[in-house]
């Protein structure tokens, strides 16, 4: 998409900044993200890297672009229809796994400490044990 369509394909996001549609569509879907994680966190062994990127994609500090990637990730997971059904035991999560682990990749450098902090708090995660070296 050319940067004059994106510029036409606006909408005034939460703080007064325009987002292109489909990155407010995406976001809207990806609301969905803690709820979900909340009831199945313990079947999910990447529930605090989502709720991170989530937490990261929320921040006015995230560059838009990152913000799109992981606004996607996140509304994959919480879309009803995807590869992979969710309930099936130990598949289930593969391509979801494997999304967020695409999107970490690509931008997983805007993902901050504390992105990670405050999804450990919302999942009731522990803090990580310090290095003692």
């Amino acid at each position: 998409m050319s940067d004059a369509a994106e510029i036409i394909n606006t909408v005034k996001g939460e703080g007064g900044v325009y987002l292109p549609k489909s990155i407010q569509r995406n976001e809207r879907k990806a609301r969905g993200v803690i709820p979900k994680l909340l009831r199945l966190a313990g079947q999910i062994p990447f529930a605090d890297d989502l709720a991170s990127a989530y937490f990261a994609a929320r921040d006015p500090l995230t560059p838009i672009k990152a913000k799109a990637v992981l606004f996607a990730a996140g509304a994959y997971f919480v879309m009803p229809v995807d590869m992979v059904p969710d309930v099936l035991a130990g598949l289930g999560f593969t391509d979801d796994a494997t999304v967020l682990a695409t999107a970490l990749a690509v931008v997983g450098m805007h993902v901050k400490d504390r992105h990670r902090a405050l999804a450990r708090k919302v999942l009731r995660l522990p803090e990580p044990l310090k290095d003692a070296t």
